[in-house]
C-alpha cells in the first residue's frame, strides 16, 4: 500500500508537469456566424437578395436555437446559434451546404465567410511594430516577409496576423486630354494590359532524349516594363502606357488606421491553435521576439502592447496560491485541536496524496489548469480537510479511549466504526454536484467542469481518507508489532453540559430556526444580483463610432483629441486603436473600431474606475463620440453568447421607422435610470451614398453600356486592378484611375468626362442623374422577425437592481399593436441560469434526503436533517448582504454547497447518537454524541472556513471569480455550526421524545 501512495505521488507530479494552463476550461460555444460582402447593395436590396434567402436556408439546419442577423449597405451578419449539444463542426459544414445550395440565387459576385465562434479565432499575443526610418510599405513588407514567417515557425501558433501598414501599388495615372487626342479609350487599355503580363504553357517539345515545356513568358517585371507595353499600333504611330498615363508607386487607398501609443504603425497579432497550451505559446513567441530583434534592421521596433498569458498566469497564480495558503492555514487549526504531531501530520500528507489522485484523474480524462477546475480544488480543500480530521480525529479519540489496543486493531476499530458515516456523508456531498449537469448556458459549460472536478476531488478524497489515510497514520506510528501505543491512561470524554441546557429548552432552537427561515425571505429581495462573477483584467476594451459618414481623416483627428485624455489618465500604461477594423469577426465601417487599453500592473484604482474616468473626460470632450466600455475577456465571452452588454432589450415589430422611434424613446428612458451606462439606442446609419442612375436612350445613342459607363466612373474614383507585377513572394497590384481621384469632393462627381467609343468626351451629366441618399440603416432580426436592440452596460450598481427599474420604467410605456419587448443580454442568461439552479437546489435537497433515508432508514430524520441543511442557506445569505456581494452564479453555487456540508456533518452526528442509543438514554445520548463530534464540528468549520478565506478575500482576478462561492460557504459553515450543536440535538430529542 505504501508502493501505492508513492505511486499516487510520482504520477501526480507528473500530471501537475503535463497539464496545460488556460484561462477557462476549453469549451465549444454553439454560435457560427456568416458574413456576406455584395459591395455596395442598398440595404434594402441587401435584406430582399441575401439576408432573407440565407435566412431561410440557416433555418433548415438541425439543431438550430436562434438565428439572428444585421443587415448593412453592401454586408450582412447572420449568427446562428446552435444547441449547446450539437456537434459544432458539422452544424458548420451544414450551414455551409445550405448556403451552397441557394447559391444561384444569390448575387453572382457574393462573397461568403462561415466561421465557428470560439476563443481562438481572436489574439492571445499583440505586437506593435514602428519606425522612424522605413517607409509605411517597407514596414508592412517586413511584417509580411521577415516577422510573419519567423513568428510562425512557432510550435501551437495558427496564424500571424498583420494589421495596418500600406500596400504597395502601381498606379496607372490615365491622361484623359492625350487619350481622347488619340482616340483611346479605359477599355483599350484594359484590353491591352490583359493581353500582355502572362505566363503560359505552349505545350511540350520532345528533342533527342529530353523533353522541353515551352512557355511564352510575357510578364511585366519593372516599372519600365509596364511604362513600355504598346497600347495601340496603327500602322502610323504606336502608343506606349507612357504616352497616355504616369506610371507611380503609390499606397494603395485602405479605409483602417491603426495607431499605437499615439503613434502609426503596424499591429502583429498572434492567434494560437485550439488545442495549444496559451502559456507555452506565450513563453515561446516572446522568446522567438527576442531572437527576432537581432535580425531586425536598425531604427525597427517591436513591443508587445498585450499579452494574454500575463493575466492568465496571474489569475491562475493568485487560485494557486489560495488553494495552499488555505491549506496550511487549515492544517496549523488541526495541530492547535488535535495537540498531536502525529495526527496533523497525517492530514499534512493524506491531504497533498488526494490532490495528486486528483491531478492524475483529470489528467486522464483531457482536463488543464485553469481557474475554474483549480478554483474547484481550492474551493474543495475545506471539504478534503473534513474528511481527513473526521477519520484522523476519530483515530486519535478511540487512541485516547484505548490507549493499550494495539495500532493496527486501532485503526480498523475506527474505520469500520466510521465507515457507514462516511460512506453516506461522501455521498450526499457528491450528489450535490451531480444536478449541475442540468445547466445549459455558458455558466453551464463552465460551471460543469467546476462542479465535475468536485466530484472527482470529493471522491479521491473518500478512497484515500478510507484506504490510504490508515496506512499514513502507521508511517508516523513509533511502535514494533504487537507492543502496545503506550501506557497513557484512557481519557474520557468530557460531556458537555450546556447541550442539556438547550435541548430541554427547544423553544431556543425554534425560535433560532423561525429566525433563519424569515432571513432567508427578508434579506434575498435585499440582495444585489448578477450572471458570471466579475474580474478585475487591468485591460480596457473601448468601442467608438463616430456619426455616420464621417470620413475617415475626421474620425482620426477627433480620436487623436481622445488619446490625449487616455493618455492623460496615470494607470494606463499602453494602448492600440484600430479604425475601420476591430477585434473579432465583424462588419466594421470606417467610422467605426476600437481601442485595447493595458492599466499597470501596480495601481490604486480598479478597472472599473478608471473605465468610469476615461468615460467622463470623453463624454465631456466629444459629445458626438459615441463609447462603449468593456474588459477584454469579458468582451471575448460577450461576442461568443448573445450579447457583449448585460443590458439588452429587444423591441419587435414590423415597421422599421416604428421601431426606431421606439428605440429612441426606450434608450432616452433607460439613461436616466442610475447605474446605466453607455446606453445605445441600436440605430446604425451607414453613411451617405451617391447614386449614378443612367439615362438608358442616350447611352444606347451614344453606344456606351451601363456596365461600361459604371467601370468609367469607377476608374475616376478609387479605379480599378488591371494586373500585377511578381515581386519576392507577392503580386503588386497594377491600378488604372485618373490623378485626383482621392482628393475628389461630391461636387466633381457632376463634372466627370466620360469616353464614348470614339474617343471623344462627354459630361456624365448627359448620360446619367446624379443623386445624393441619406444614409439608410441597418436592420436587426431576430429568428426571421424584424427588431431594434438597445443596449447598455453597467457603472457602480448590479444587475438585477437596474433591471428591475427598467421593467418598471418600461411597464409604464403604450406599445403600438403589434410590438412588444424581450429583455436578453446577460439578464436573459441570468433569468435562465437561476431557474436551472432552483431546479437544481431542489434536486439537491432531495438527493440528500434520499441518501439520508438510504442510510439511517429513518423518515422524520432525514427529513429533520435536510430542513437543518436547507436553513443553512441563510447563512449564505446573510454573509452575501453584510459583504455587499451579488447572488450570481457562483454565490448560488456556494448556497447550494451548503446544504451537502451540513447534511454531510448531521450524518456523523446522528450516527454517533444512534449508536450510544444502545447503552445510555436519549439524553444522555444527544449529549454524549454532540460533546464526542464537538472537536471534529470545530475543526472542520475552522478549517474549512480558513481554508477558504484567501478565496473569500478576492486577491487576484482568478480569486475573484470564486469569492462569491467562497462568501456563500463560509456563510453557510458558520451558520452550521448553532445548526449543529443547538437546533439539530433539541429537535432530535423532541422527535425521540414523541416517539416513546
Amino acid at each position: 500500500m505504501t508502493v501505492l501512495l508513492i505511486l499516487i505521488i510520482g504520477g501526480g507530479i507528473f500530471a501537475y508537469d503535463k497539464m496545460q494552463t488556460s484561462l477557462f476550461p476549453d469549451v465549444t460555444f454553439p454560435k457560427i456566424k456568416i458574413i456576406a460582402d455584395a459591395g455596395l447593395q442598398p440595404v434594402d436590396k441587401m435584406m430582399i437578395t441575401v439576408t432573407k434567402p440565407m435566412e431561410n436556408a440557416v433555418k433548415q439546419v438541425r439543431d438550430l436555437r436562434m438565428i439572428r442577423s444585421t443587415t448593412s449597405k453592401g454586408t450582412c451578419e447572420i449568427s446562428a446559434f446552435m444547441n449547446w449539444d450539437a456537434d459544432i463542426d458539422l452544424s458548420q459544414q451544414r450551414i455551409e451546404s445550405r448556403i451552397n445550395q441557394i447559391r444561384n440565387h444569390l448575387p453572382p459576385d457574393l462573397q461568403v465567410t462561415v466561421e465557428k465562434m470560439n476563443p481562438s479565432i481572436l489574439p492571445v499575443m499583440g505586437y506593435t511594430l514602428q519606425s522612424h526610418s522605413m517607409s509605411a510599405i517597407e514596414l508592412k513588407m517586413l511584417a509580411n516577409y521577415t516577422i510573419k514567417p519567423f513568428l510562425s515557425q512557432v510550435n501551437g501558433v495558427a496564424e500571424v496576423r498583420v494589421i495596418g501598414g500600406k500596400t504597395k501599388e502601381y498606379w496607372l495615372l490615365l491622361d484623359q486630354q492625350k487619350m481622347s487626342t488619340l482616340s483611346i479609350t479605359p477599355d483599350v487599355v484594359s484590353s491591352a494590359l490583359s493581353q500582355t503580363n502572362f505566363v503560359l504553357s505552349n505545350g511540350y517539345l520532345s528533342d533527342y532524349k529530353y523533353l522541353y515545356l515551352t512557355v511564352t513568358d510575357a510578364t511585366v517585371h519593372t516599372l519600365d516594363d509596364l511604362k513600355n507595353i504598346v497600347l495601340v499600333n496603327n500602322g502610323k504611330r504606336i502608343v506606349r502606357v507612357e504616352d497616355i498615363a504616369s506610371v507611380e508607386i503609390k499606397e494603395a487607398v485602405e479605409y483602417t488606421k491603426i495607431n499605437a501609443n499615439g503613434k502609426e504603425g503596424i499591429l502583429v497579432a498572434i492567434i494560437k491553435q485550439a488545442n495549444a497550451n496559451l502559456v507555452d505559446v506565450s513563453s515561446a513567441v516572446e522568446k522567438q521576439v527576442l531572437e527576432l530583434k537581432k535580425v531586425l534592421p536598425r531604427g525597427v521596433t517591436i513591443a508587445p502592447y498585450y499579452i494574454q498569458a500575463d493575466f492568465v498566469n496571474s489569475s491562475v497564480r493568485s487560485v494557486t496560491d489560495c488553494l495552499w495558503v488555505g491549506l496550511l492555514l487549515a492544517v496549523i487549526v488541526a495541530i492547535i485541536f488535535l495537540k498531536s504531531v502525529k495526527a496533523s501530520a497525517t492530514i499534512l500528507v493524506t491531504i497533498p496524496v488526494t490532490l495528486c489522485l486528483t491531478l492524475i484523474v483529470l489528467y486522464a480524462i483531457g482536463y488543464n489548469f485553469n481557474i475554474m477546475t483549480l478554483g474547484a480544488i481550492a474551493a474543495a480543500i475545506g471539504l478534503i480537510i473534513d474528511d481527513a480530521i473526521v477519520v484522523v480525529e476519530q483515530i486519535h479519540r478511540t487512541h485516547e479511549e484505548h490507549p493499550e489496543t494495539p495500532t493496527i486493531l486501532l485503526l480498523q476499530k475506527a474505520i469500520d466504526y466510521l465507515f457507514p458515516a462516511m460512506l453516506g456523508s461522501s455521498i450526499s456531498t457528491i450528489v450535490i454536484f451531480i444536478p449541475f449537469l442540468l445547466m445549459s448556458g455558458v455558466a453551464g459549460a463552465y460551471f460543469k467542469v467546476m462542479t465535475n472536478t468536485m466530484i472527482i476531488t470529493l471522491t479521491c478524497s473518500f478512497f484515500v481518507t478510507w484506504i490510504g489515510l490508515p496506512v499514513i497514520y502507521l508511517l508516523f506510528t513509533k511502535e514494533k508489532h504487537g507492543n502496545n501505543i503506550g501506557r497513557a491512561d484512557a481519557h474520557e470524554v468530557k460531556k458537555q453540559r450546556w447541550v442539556s441546557y438547550f435541548i430541554h429548552r427547544p423553544i431556543i432552537s425554534i425560535v433560532f430556526a423561525g429566525l433563519l427561515g424569515s432571513s432567508i425571505f427578508l434579506v434575498l429581495p435585499q440582495l444585489k444580483t448578477g450572471f458570471l462573477p466579475e474580474m478585475d483584467e487591468g485591460s480596457i476594451v473601448l468601442d467608438y463610432s463616430t456619426p455616420p459618414g464621417t470620413s475617415l481623416e475626421e474620425t482620426d483627428r477627433i480620436l487623436r483629441e481622445v488619446e490625449k485624455q487616455i493618455q492623460s489618465v496615470p494607470e494606463v500604461e499602453a494602448y492600440s486603436r484600430r479604425t475601420g477594423t476591430q477585434m473579432g469577426f465583424f462588419i466594421t465601417e470606417p467610422n467605426r473600431g476600437d481601442y485595447l487599453i493595458q492599466l499597470k500592473k501596480d495601481r490604486s484604482r480598479t478597472t472599473d474606475e478608471v473605465s468610469s474616468d476615461i468615460r467622463q473626460k470623453i463624454q465631456s470632450s466629444q459629445p458626438a463620440l459615441r463609447i462603449d466600455f468593456g474588459q477584454v475577456i469579458g468582451d471575448m465571452l460577450g461576442d461568443l453568447m448573445t450579447s457583449v452588454q448585460p443590458i439588452e432589450i429587444k423591441i419587435f415589430g414590423d415597421n422599421h421607422e416604428r421601431l426606431q422611434e421606439l428605440s429612441r424613446q426606450i434608450a432616452a428612458v433607460v439613461s436616466r435610470i442610475h447605474g446605466t451606462a453607455d446606453v445605445f439606442d441600436g440605430i446604425v446609419i451607414a453613411g451617405p451614398s451617391i447614386s449614378i442612375i443612367p439615362h438608358y436612350s442616350k447611352l444606347a445613342q451614344f453606344g456606351i453600356t451601363p456596365a461600361n459607363l459604371q467601370q468609367q466612373v469607377q476608374d475616376a474614383l478609387q479605379g480599378h486592378t488591371v494586373g500585377g507585377i511578381q515581386e519576392r513572394e507577392q503580386l503588386t497590384a497594377i491600378r488604372m484611375l485618373y490623378p485626383g481621384s482621392t482628393k475628389m469632393n461630391v461636387k466633381d462627381i457632376g463634372n466627370l468626362q466620360i469616353f464614348l467609343p470614339g474617343g471623344t468626351l462627354l459630361p456624365i451629366t448627359s448620360l446619367a442623374q446624379i443623386k445624393v441618399n441619406a444614409g439608410d440603416a441597418e436592420i436587426q432580426r431576430e429568428d426571421l422577425q424584424s427588431m431594434s436592440v438597445v443596449s447598455g452596460r453597467l457603472e457602480n450598481s448590479d444587475l438585477g437592481s437596474v433591471m428591475k427599474e427598467i421593467q418598471r420604467e418600461l411597464g409604464k410605456m403604450n406599445l403600438p399593436a403589434g410590438y412588444h419587448i424581450e429583455y436578453g443580454g446577460s439578464y436573459a442568461e441570468q433569468q435562465q441560469s437561476f431557474s436551472e439552479l432552483l431546479i437544481i437546489l431542489i434536486t439537491v435537497s432531495l438527493l440528500v434526503f434520499g441518501v439520508i433515508l438510504f442510510v439511517f432508514r429513518e423518515f422524520r430524520v432525514a427529513l429533520l436533517i435536510l430542513i437543518i441543511a436547507v436553513l443553512g442557506i441563510s447563512g449564505g445569505y446573510l454573509a452575501l448582504c453584510i459583504t455587499n456581494t451579488p447572488l450570481n452564479v457562483g454565490s448560488y453555487t456556494g448556497l447550494i454547497m451548503v446544504v451537502g456540508i451540513i447534511g454531510e456533518n448531521a450524518i456523523f452526528t446522528f450516527l454517533q447518537f444512534k449508536e450510544s442509543l444502545h447503552t445510555l438514554h436519549p439524553d444522555e445520548a444527544i449529549i454524549y454524541s454532540i460533546s464526542t463530534r464537538l472537536r471534529p464540528k470545530l475543526m472542520t468549520a475552522l478549517g474549512a472556513i480558513i481554508a477558504l478565506m484567501p478565496l473569500a478575500l478576492g486577491i487576484g482576478a482568478g480569486a475573484q471569480l470564486h469569492q462569491p462561492l467562497a462568501l456563500a460557504v463560509i456563510g453557510g459553515f458558520i451558520t452550521a455550526l448553532p445548526l449543529l450543536l443547538i437546533v439539530f440535538p433539541s429537535m432530535l430529542r423532541l422527535l425521540y421524545v414523541f416517539k416513546k
